[in-house]
């Protein structure tokens, strides 16, 4: 009995001995190996692996970026932790977010669109006239085509007579309002809008975007709601940049190959769209949209295009009393509505692509009566939003008529279109808005012609006593 208390004696002297033993060995980390007096207090793991927290973390903070949850190392002390907490941590986590993803999904209530809910044209155009001065052919082009076109995805057939969808083309100067005319639209129809450039797109294989990233574009404006965005609006802006380069040896990677990738997009099509993405890989998930119910509305400036016109115009010979003059259009503000889908192909677009875009229609370049009434006229004109902001500091603020004229007149000079108003209206307005709030009475600020073209001052009146 004795030799058995001995042994037991000599086997707790051993493990004091290991653990003091242990207590004075210096351990190394497994993955940077570096020893525990400068590293600070390890984590040990079973078969004797010891892990600095700096590594611990490193490793978590990597699988946090694989879509797992990571624990902060920093506000807990790592080394009472058991591993096996952890790693049943991380193996949870996610599921608890995909939980909240679904709730979020079940708020979002289901737009519905039927024939009681579509305005009638007449009722698009006057809901239009609110916010776009001028542009009434366009307007009345624009109304009659979505009208149509939500007809088409309510009813889908009539009489089994399926109707065509009715794509647009714009064309336009700079400034004139197209993209705001679509932006209006979307927004009084409460669709999903999608508005891309065509400037960035090539062809797929090239550094740029696919083709597909407009409806990716449209899917996020539409929460990825597939059944939504099939029945939402895209604009591809500056579609005159794909037009065919003349003249060229290289590979058209961003003209001729861009038109014929949105044939089928065009048409209507099953296509597969990369979701929060531009280009297709192997990283980002995918999904199918029909681009049957989608509507395309694309806008360009056609620079240059008014020569092409002029040009089919000028085919007479220019000898003899009756000739035309070869000036005869070059004052023609209204020329580019003669534009035909012959004068398009020769700028560059391919038959294919004008096939596809039935309603060609031109807005016209904005006059000096048309600027003024951009100033004034609109719900949110810029003026009203200036006198909005003063009014939060109790100034009344006018523009008299000269003012508006002149405004006008530089912004005529500038031949931007309407982009020209606000930034001449800021330059003036500076003063004003950095001045009024330092005296409290000054009650009315009238703008004149004079102070536009940097000859006088504005009038201020003071406050009533």
């Amino acid at each position: 009995m004795s030799d058995d208390i001995r042994e037991d004696e000599i086997v707790t002297q051993e493990e004091h001995k290991d653990e003091h033993d242990d207590k004075n060995v210096d351990h190394y980390c497994y993955l940077c190996h570096r020893p525990e007096s400068v590293v600070g207090k390890m984590i040990e793991l079973p078969k004797g692996i010891h892990i600095c927290i700096d590594c611990m973390q490193r490793t978590l903070d990597s699988m946090g970026n694989s879509n797992f949850s990571f624990i902060d190392a920093s506000n807990m002390d790592l080394s009472h932790m058991d591993i096996n907490s952890i790693l049943n941590d991380m193996q949870e986590s996610p599921k608890m977010q995909k939980v909240k993803k679904e709730k979020k999904k079940e708020k979002k209530e289901k737009k519905t669109i039927d024939l009681k809910t579509i305005p009638a044209p007449h009722v698009i155009k006057s809901m239009l006239d609110e916010y776009v001065i001028g542009q009434d052919y366009a307007k009345k082009v624009m109304s009659v085509a979505v009208y149509n076109h939500y007809k088409r995805v309510v009813t889908n057939t009539m009489d089994e007579i399926e109707i065509d969808k009715s794509n647009m083309l714009m064309i336009g100067p700079t400034g004139c309002g197209k993209t705001y005319l679509v932006k209006t639209l979307a927004r009084l129809l409460d669709v999903p809008l999608a508005i891309t450039d065509a400037t960035s797109l090539t062809e797929a294989g090239y550094i740029g975007d696919d083709v597909e990233s407009v409806l990716s574009k449209l899917l996020q404006a539409a929460d990825n709601d597939v059944d939504e965005a099939e029945h939402g609006i895209i604009f591809i802006d500056e579609i005159d940049k794909i037009a065919k380069k003349q003249n060229t040896n290289s590979r058209d990677v961003s003209g001729e190959s861009v038109q014929q990738g949105l044939l089928k997009l065009l048409e209507g099509a099953e296509v597969e769209v990369p979701v929060g993405a531009t280009s297709k890989n192997a990283m980002v998930p995918l999904t199918t949209m029909n681009t049957r119910n989608i509507l395309f509305i694309c806008g360009g400036a056609f620079p240059n295009l008014e020569e092409i016109i002029k040009k089919r115009l000028m085919k007479q010979t220019s000898i003899g009393f009756r000739a035309d003059l070869k000036d005869k259009f070059d004052n023609d503000d209204t020329i580019l509505s003669q534009v035909t889908i012959d004068d398009l192909r020769e700028y560059g677009m391919i038959p294919e692509f004008l096939g596809r875009l039935p309603m060609l229609f031109t807005l016209d370049s904005l006059t000096k009566e048309m600027l003024v009434d951009i100033l004034k006229e609109p719900k949110n004109a810029i003026l009203k939003q200036y006198q909005k902001l003063l009014e939060l500091d109790e100034v009344q603020l006018v523009f008299d008529d000269s003012a508006l004229e002149a405004i006008a007149e530089k912004a005529m000079e500038r031949k931007t279109g309407a982009r020209a108003l606000r930034a001449i209206i800021e330059k003036f307005m500076l003063d004003i808005m950095f001045e009024i709030p330092k005296d409290e009475s000054i009650g009315r600020v009238v703008i004149n012609r004079d102070y536009i073209e940097n000859h006088g001052t504005p009038l201020i009146e003071l406050r009533n006593q």
